[in-house]
């Protein structure tokens, strides 16, 4: 069956009857997925004592013998360099080297100490440390103490009862009517009812999703008392011997580098005595205080 090509048209009672409303606007996500939160309480007390002593005899002999030609953006040009060294070296050392170093360390780094008139106990519930009971010179405990038990304090509701008078006895038609009567059950409120239906959930998000609280306490203790000494003899010798050549951006040009040399060095220490001594004594004391 084709469908009608001419469908009929609404009519003004049906235009009047049709409604329509308002599509709400769109929201983003805004609330934070992560918020982090944690708690770190660090208490370090480190020390480093260094002591440090060097002693040392040395030859050292650094002969540097380099050339260098270059043709840049040149036409028909030669570049040439040369470098010729020699070098003579006589080194000798007798004597000797001595590094002491000497270093006394003391460090004290002790714990907080609980203030006076406190056990050290902590109470699992409050976390507050327990007060110790007053007592008196011969370990008595003081009258009128409060650390006795609350049930002490307590007393039986049939103790506490008025006793009935002498001579009245109950009649028969008070017990009767006490018989009869319905018996009255004292029935507390359970509490406002939460009606799930009428909750308004547009604030569920707000806040976040996850919140984390970070909070860092830090209490360092540092201490890196440091001694040395160095002693040394040296015989140091370093001829260099360098040749540059270059043509940059010539036509038919020649350079030339030539660098000769000769070197004899003697290096003589006799007899001599390097002496380095470093006394150090350090007493550090770091303690964590007293806790509140």
């Amino acid at each position: 069956m084709s469908p009608d090509p001419h469908p009929a048209r609404l009519s003004p009672e049906e235009l009047e009857a049709e409604s329509g409303a308002v599509l709400p606007a769109k929201e983003v996500l805004s609330v934070p997925l992560l918020d982090l939160n944690a708690d770190i309480d660090l208490a370090l007390a480190l020390a480093a004592p260094i002591d440090l002593a060097v002693a040392a005899n040395a030859n050292v002999a650094l002969p540097i013998d380099a050339s260098v030609s270059a043709n840049a953006l040149s036409v028909l040009s030669s570049s040439a360099a040369a470098a010729t060294q020699g070098v003579l070296l006589d080194q000798y050392i007798s004597g000797e080297a001595l590094a002491e170093s000497h270093q006394a360390s003391a460090i004290e780094q002790g714990p907080a100490e609980p203030v006076a008139g406190t056990s050290g106990e902590v109470t699992a519930a409050t976390g507050v440390p327990t007060a110790e009971p007053v007592q008196t010179d011969d370990g008595q405990p003081v009258a009128g103490d409060t650390t006795q038990p609350v049930s002490d304090a307590a007393t039986p509701a049939a103790e506490t009862a008025p006793a009935p008078t002498d001579g009245a006895a109950p009649t028969a038609d008070a017990a009767t009517s006490d018989a009869t009567a319905p018996a009255e059950v004292a029935v507390e409120p359970v509490g406002d009812v939460v009606d799930p239906l009428a909750t308004d959930l547009s604030t569920a998000l707000d806040g976040g999703l996850l919140q984390v609280d970070v909070n860092v306490d830090l209490d360092a203790d540092l201490a890196a008392p440091i001694a040395g000494a160095v002693a040394a003899n040296a015989n140091v010798a370093a001829p260099i011997d360098a040749a540059v050549a270059a043509n940059v951006g010539t036509i038919g040009s020649q350079a030339v580098a030539i660098a000769d040399q000769t070197a004899i060095i003697t290096q003589r220490l006799e007899d001599v005595t390097a002496h380095a001594t470093v006394d150090q004594d350090a007493e550090i004391d770091q303690n964590g205080g007293t806790t509140p």
